[in-house]
C-alpha cells in the first residue's frame, strides 16, 4: 500500500477540530485519499472525549487518570485518540502501518502545544506480530473502531492478548454496522477475545452528554482471573 503522502496532495487533506473540556482544540489532519486510517471515524471522537469524563479527570482539583500513565492505541490512523489521552498526561503510543506514520507524525506535531505533562511518539505495529518493543504492558490499550476486516480478526486478539498485564484496561469503542460481512466480523472478534477477557460495556449516562450514540459501544476489557 503507498504512503498516504503519496495519495494525497495538499488539495486532499482536510481538518477535522476537536474540541476539549478546558476549551482548547485539537487540530486533526486527513486525508480524503486512500486508506481507511486516513479519516477521524465517529468512534474516535466518542471515545476521546469519554476519556475526559469525570470518571477519569476530576474537574475541581485538575487530577486525571491519565496523568504519567502509558497508553497504547492500536489502529490509531490519524492518532487522534492517542494525542487526546496526551493532553490529558498520559504517555501515549500511536501504532498503526508504516504508510500511516507521516500522517501521525504530521498530527503530532500540529497538536504538540496542547501537550503539556504527557508524551506522544508514532510507531509502527502491525498486528499478530512481536510486540516486544512495547513491553512491559501499559496501563491502557485504546482502540476505536479497528473490527472491520475479517483477516484483521486472529492478529488483532493475538496482539491484544501480548500487549496485555493484569493491569492492563483495554477500552474499545466501536461502531456496531449491520450490513455486509460486520455483523460476523464482530462476533467472530468477541468469540476469541471474550475466551481470555472480562468485559464491561459503558452506560450512555458514563459517557459524555453530547458524543455519543445508540450505534457507537465503548467497553472496558481486562484479561480473566483464573
Amino acid at each position: 500500500m503507498a504512503n498516504v503522502f503519496a495519495e494525497c496532495d495538499s488539495e486532499s487533506f482536510f481538518i477535522r477540530e476537536i474540541e476539549k473540556n478546558d476549551g482548547t482544540v485539537l487540530t486533526m489532519y486527513q486525508c480524503s485519499k486512500g486508506h481507511v486510517g486516513c479519516v477521524v471515524w465517529d468512534a474516535a471522537i466518542v471515545l476521546s472525549k469519554y476519556l475526559e469524563t469525570e470518571q477519569f479527570c476530576k474537574s475541581e482539583n485538575g487530577d486525571s487518570t491519565w496523568s504519567s500513565k502509558k497508553v497504547i492505541e492500536l489502529g490509531a490512523g490519524t492518532g487522534v485518540v492517542g494525542i487526546f489521552a496526551a493532553t490529558l498526561g498520559a504517555n501515549a503510543i500511536v501504532t498503526d502501518l508504516e504508510e500511516l506514520q507521516p500522517l501521525l507524525q504530521m498530527n503530532i506535531k500540529e497538536n504538540q502545544a496542547l501537550i503539556k505533562q504527557g508524551t506522544v511518539t508514532a510507531k509502527v505495529l502491525k498486528w499478530g506480530e512481536n510486540v516486544a518493543d512495547f513491553l512491559p504492558p501499559p496501563h491502557y490499550i485504546l482502540m476505536a473502531d479497528c473490527i472491520y476486516y475479517e483477516q484483521s480478526v486472529v492478529p488483532l486478539v493475538e496482539t491484544l492478548k501480548a500487549l496485555s498485564g493484569p493491569e492492563t484496561c483495554i477500552i474499545c469503542c466501536y461502531e456496531q454496522r449491520t450490513v455486509g460481512a460486520n455483523p460476523k466480523v464482530e462476533s467472530h472478534f468477541f468469540e476469541l477475545l471474550l475466551k481470555d477477557f472480562e468485559c464491561e460495556e459503558i452506560p450512555p449516562e458514563k459517557q459524555d452528554p453530547e458524543f455519543n450514540s445508540p450505534d457507537i459501544r465503548i467497553l472496558h476489557l481486562r484479561q480473566k482471573v483464573d
